[in-house]
């Protein structure tokens, strides 16, 4: 339930970065994302690591690095998916970012708790 709730906050953070960056500061959508992205990481790190991982046992500068790699790899795919769906979709901007990033939270889940805080046989 962590994981959810942790995910929760940081979407909302990044989603209300990016419309907040649009409508308010005529940011161009893609770059507004970046933005956002950057932004919910470190909510999002902050939460899943003392929160839904919690007693995980993998050293905080092993995680985070870990924890980047599957971030920025989400970010990657929603980042390349929704550059394609502004150009070929007559969705709003707002509404198609809100459905990739709940996409992307699924892949994010299972590689965050398969991977990034995993603990290693060698670990302490």
């Amino acid at each position: 339930m962590w994981f959810i709730g942790v995910g929760c906050v940081a979407a909302a953070v990044h989603w209300g970065l990016v419309v907040v960056l649009v409508e308010h500061a005529s940011w161009r959508p893609l770059l507004a994302n970046l933005v956002g992205w950057l932004v919910a990481l470190t909510v999002s790190f902050t939460g899943h690591h003392r929160l839904s991982f919690r007693g995980h046992g993998t050293p905080l500068v092993t995680s985070a690095a870990r924890f980047f790699v599957v971030s920025a790899t989400g970010f990657a795919v929603n980042e390349t998916a929704y550059a394609v769906l502004l150009h070929a979709s007559a969705v709003r901007y707002d509404l198609l970012l809100a459905a990739l990033l709940v996409a992307v939270a699924f892949i994010t889940y299972w590689l965050s708790r398969h991977w990034a805080f995993l603990r290693s046989e060698a670990g302490p």
